[in-house]
């Protein structure tokens, strides 16, 4: 059945300087190559901890103290949006030896990295990486003008062990995702008017049925909404965190 899991795991990153008191959440899952833990910054920011690597998604400097967090072996950037490349938050966990794998429009604002187009396949520091398309449909900035255009910024499919992870970016249900296949993981956003509702979030999960969704980046809307809608989709298990 799908199930509504609200808490696993609490680790506190705070001082007495540190004006976000808030605990990350984490949750930890069993791969053919070890565990693999997942915190949960907030917003569309994610650290991944596996193999001995630290990779940091979209850090964004107004989820957390950045310099509480551990350095980056591997960064990823989905777009150059500044909720997503926050030079801030870059510079405090990149270190002369952190890798970076980005889009073009990422690469033409920093210094470094592996660029990474829609359907490009890269091993990176031992982990396979799929960059994959993330775009607007329906949702406009102006008339014709979408607020992620496509081609432009990434979704990341990233294997650890054997469990493979598709962090969305900012995305609608696009076609594409009915090609996605074995998906365990999935980090789908929904945050209005950028993103998806819920139910495009539904719909998106019931084309490939990741084994757990985390709804995430979802500002304002209530998740409550895409629970009921995925209630009965019995594969599907959906963990909220606090990633508003």
């Amino acid at each position: 059945m799908v199930k509504l899991l609200v808490l696993s795991g609490i680790f506190m990153f705070a001082s007495p300087h540190f004006a976000f008191a808030q605990p990350f959440e984490s949750d930890f899952f069993n791969t053919s190559k070890g565990s693999l833990k997942i915190t949960f910054i907030g917003h569309g920011s994610v650290m991944f901890e596996f193999d001995g690597k630290i990779i940091h998604l979209d850090s964004y400097s107004k989820m957390g103290d950045y310099t509480k967090l551990p350095k980056a072996d591997l960064v990823l950037i989905t777009h150059e949006h500044q909720d997503h490349l926050d030079q801030k938050a870059l510079d405090i966990v990149r270190t002369p030896a952190t890798v970076l794998v980005v889009t073009e429009t990422v690469a033409a604002r920093i210094t470094g990295g592996i660029v990474m187009h829609n359907g490009d396949e890269q091993t990176v520091m031992g982990l396979k990486i799929k960059a994959v398309p993330a775009y607007n449909l329906v949702h406009m900035r102006s008339e014709g003008v979408p607020f992620h255009p496509k081609g432009v910024g990434n979704g990341y499919i990233v294997t650890f062990g054997d469990k493979r992870v598709y962090i969305a970016g900012d995305t609608e249900n696009i076609p594409e995702m009915k090609n996605l296949k074995a998906i365990d993981i999935a980090f789908l956003p929904m945050n209005l008017p950028y993103t998806m509702t819920p139910e495009m979030v539904a719909d998106a999960a019931k084309s490939f049925k990741p084994k757990v969704l985390y709804p995430y980046h979802f500002g304002e809307t209530d998740t409550a909404k895409i629970v009921d809608l995925l209630k009965d989709e019995k594969e599907i298990e959906i963990r909220i965190r606090k990633m508003s």
